[in-house]
């Protein structure tokens, strides 16, 4: 009897972290993926905004890969496909609004793509990718869209969630089908890879019909200009605000490239109503102040966004000032406090008021509490619980919630585990290469790599530049050059450049004849002895480059 082929999972992004969603499917040798997102750099990556899976090992199998389903169209779910599908080249799977962003980010200028057809899949479609059958169920999130993946493989289903929450009142789509759902679990599940993000909330997320109310009766309270700040993904946010706005007899004002954006995407697939419109803010110029409202970008402290650039007077259009209020319509996504908060102090010091969810109810979560992943659970009834889209802590409390629930068995992995799903019980039976990248500009580059080890050391201890000017026999033209940055105060320590020649000046002349006349040992005394004086004077280790110029 043939052995039986084995079914995996494996994802190489979003797992052990909230963000850079990859997961990915094996059968036979082809490969189904789902997603492929970024997520934003810190200050520990300096000059970098976007950093994204490494690929290298789905690239090598790029021929078994059968093709590339987006569940919805948030950046960490779609984010990176401009910027690391040539490498790919396979198909491309998306609902329409999710295709209609994607194809405007093509369009802005990313390279290699011109090849890339995005196949338009209907809400509750089906996508025949053999051995992989997927139907789609849409689900309810804080983005139009938001698709269930349900993968028909021969050792059977598994239900890849996405992102997902159970609003009974979401706005812009239906709730979801619960009794769907349960037809699901009644025909059986193999697995569920499910949604982390909340686990550790108790009850439900809430409502966007709630937060509407409260936006409205909150923005009542103020007289003067109103911002309110959000993700640019949440329409029916962005609809929120807008009727808000309205209420309150307010013209609502969107600010920032990536809300028109989505506003245009919205207006193209039909989610934005006819008669729901949004002034740009350079005809918002000359409106009173008590009858704008101004929607903005920036609600996690983005210092190109719209709402730091008008807090810092940099926005050509608005300055914010004293008796404004500015309403942060959203969460604090780990990683990103330092930003906010430094956001919010500088709104502080131009009196302005800052209102966040601490304050007020002017948020509710796109992901599911504790509650809705146990109901989900209960309408599923898979065998296995795999978590992910969540940091370790949250797919470790995830899983045991869902062995409490009677869930025959769980597994959590982290990005680079190789899961064997069937047959026979759960288990990781490898580890792969996996990593991040970080967009540089022009293309990317490893997060640990020498350019960022080198940007980091830059920033950390500074760098010194010395020039030296020798002819043919090594004999010392003129003294030599230094400069330091990041150690020195100008104008200050001019006797630590002083000291910095003569020692580049005793290097050079402590060699002998032979070894002046080569380039690199010339090079390498002159380093080592500016280094040992800067190390001595500063307790640090910067950067020294030596630039030797023959005359």
């Amino acid at each position: 009897m043939a052995k039986q082929k084995a079914l995996h999972f494996l994802p190489l992004g979003g797992a052990g972290e909230i963000g850079m969603n990859l997961n990915l499917y094996e059968y036979d040798g082809s490969w189904l993926m789902c997603d492929l997102g970024v997520t934003f750099a810190g200050d520990e990556l300096p000059g970098i905004d976007l950093v994204m899976p490494d690929l290298s090992f789905i690239e090598r199998r790029r021929e078994g890969l059968v093709g590339l389903v987006i569940t919805h169209a948030h950046e960490d779910h779609l984010g990176a496909v401009p910027y690391l599908w040539p490498l790919l080249r396979c198909p491309v799977y998306a609902t329409p609004f999710a295709a209609a962003l994607l194809r405007r980010k093509l369009d802005e200028g990313a390279e290699g793509v011109e090849g890339m057809t995005i196949t338009e899949v209907p809400l509750g479609g089906a996508i025949d990718l053999e051995p992989f059958q997927i139907e789609l169920f849409t689900l309810t999130h804080s983005i139009p869209e938001p698709n269930a993946l349900l993968v028909h493989t021969p050792h059977g289903s598994i239900m890849h969630t996405g992102d997902w929450k159970l609003d009974p009142d979401p706005l812009i789509s239906e709730p979801a089908d619960e009794a769907a759902l349960q037809a699901m679990g009644d025909d059986g599940v193999l697995a569920m890879v499910c949604d982390s993000t909340n686990v550790f909330q108790l009850g439900t997320s809430g409502s966007e019909a709630d937060v509407r109310e409260s936006l409205t009766q909150l923005i009542a309270e103020h007289s003067r200009r109103v911002v309110v700040t959000t993700f640019a993904s949440n329409l029916a946010r962005l609809l929120t605000i807008h009727e808000a706005a309205e209420a309150n007899g307010r013209t609502c004002v969107a600010v920032g490239r990536s809300m028109w954006r989505i506003l245009d995407c919205a207006r193209e697939t039909g989610y934005l109503p006819r008669n729901v419109r949004f002034m740009n803010d350079r005809d918002a110029r000359d409106l009173p102040d008590d009858k704008v409202l101004y929607m903005m970008t920036g609600c996690q402290g983005e210092a190109n966004a719209a709402l730091s650039r008008a807090t810092d007077g940099n926005h050509p259009a608005i300055e914010l000032g004293a008796g404004d209020t500015v309403i942060f319509s959203s969460k604090i996504i780990p990683g990103n406090e330092k930003t906010i908060f430094d956001l919010i102090n500088r709104l502080t010091r131009l009196n302005v008021e800052v209102i966040t969810e601490k304050e007020r109810f002017v948020h509710v979560s796109g992901h599911p509490n504790r509650d809705e992943l146990a109901r989900m659970y209960q309408l599923v009834r898979p065998k296995i619980a795999v978590p992910v889209h969540g940091e370790l802590r949250h797919m470790r409390e995830h899983a045991a919630l869902a062995l409490g629930l009677q869930v025959p068995q769980a597994v959590t992995v982290e990005n680079g585990a190789m899961v064997r799903l069937a047959p026979g019980k759960p288990e990781i039976i490898d580890h792969v290469e996996h990593g991040r990248l970080a967009w540089n500009g022009r293309g990317t580059i490893p997060v640990d790599g020498s350019v960022i080890r080198e940007r980091r050391k830059l920033m950390f201890n500074g760098a010194a530049f010395v020039t030296v000017v020798i002819d043919n026999d090594g004999e010392l033209v003129s003294d030599p050059i230094v400069s330091a940055h990041g150690l020195l105060e100008q104008g200050d320590d001019e006797q630590v450049i002083d000291d910095l020649i003569d020692d580049a000046i005793a290097a050079v002349e402590g060699l002998s004849r032979p070894r002046r006349r080569d380039d690199d040992s010339i090079r390498d005394a002159v380093r080592t002895a500016v280094r040992r004086t800067l190390r001595t004077e500063f307790n640090r280790r910067p950067v020294v480059e030596v630039q030797l110029v023959r005359v």
